[in-house]
């Protein structure tokens, strides 16, 4: 290295020294916050920033059996503009959980939202509302909620499977249940001292008793 790289180096680093001491020296003149119990030199805090809410979304639970997502969208709805809106259901009945989840389109209403509904009665029941942060959303939260509800036809489902073409093994295991709960019914009648004749069964065919029939 030449003359005049040693000379550029060693001013650069004079000026980073004396940068270090007009920063301490700063430093030591700012007034200090608070002074430690165990002795020593005073201390300043550091500088908190005021955290940013940017949760918009809700969880609320315990909801009524009838506060269903129509109603729960309009009566969130005067709070603010509402986003999105799922009420989880039972999967095999439809009927609701009794929580759900509720997306705002700004945060601050989604605050005063869940400040003004937690443990607020509706339907005797203290609604328990609470704010979601933004990496606590599950990436599946909303799955099915745009989906309308439709409850499941439960008499065309028991139709179905009461009409459906039986195998001749499915066909005696019927009877045979049909059999097993007859003699137990039998048992009960005997045992509660019931003089009754009841139907017998001929193979897989029942025959009413000439005494009970009806004309």
């Amino acid at each position: 290295m030449g003359a005049k790289g040693r000379k550029s180096l060693t001013n650069k680093l004079q000026q980073k020294a004396l940068q270090r001491v007009e920063a301490s020296a700063k430093k030591e003149a700012a007034p200090a916050d608070y002074l430690p119990l165990e002795g020593g030199p005073a201390r300043k805090l550091p500088v908190q920033k005021e955290p940013v809410d940017k949760a918009t979304v809700l969880y609320i639970g315990r909801i009524p059996h009838g506060f269903y997502e129509d109603e729960m969208k309009a009566f969130f709805s005067q709070f603010g503009v509402v986003k999105r809106l799922r009420l989880a259901r039972n999967r095999k009945t439809g009927r609701s959980k009794h929580y759900g989840y509720i997306e705002f389109l700004s945060p601050e209403v989604a605050k005063i939202a869940a400040e003004a509904m937690h443990n607020h009665l509706l339907f005797e029941h203290l609604l328990q509302v609470y704010l979601v942060l933004p990496e606590r959303v599950h990436p599946k939260l909303w799955k099915g909620a745009s989906r309308r509800y439709e409850p499941l036809n439960w008499v065309e489902i028991e139709r179905k499977r009461q009409d459906k073409e039986r195998t001749l093994q499915e066909h005696h295991k019927l009877v045979e249940g049909i059999l097993k709960k007859d003699k137990k019914r039998r048992r009960k009648i005997e045992a509660a001292g019931i003089d009754y004749e009841c139907p017998e069964f001929v193979g897989e065919t029942l025959v009413i008793p000439k005494k009970i029939r009806f004309e």
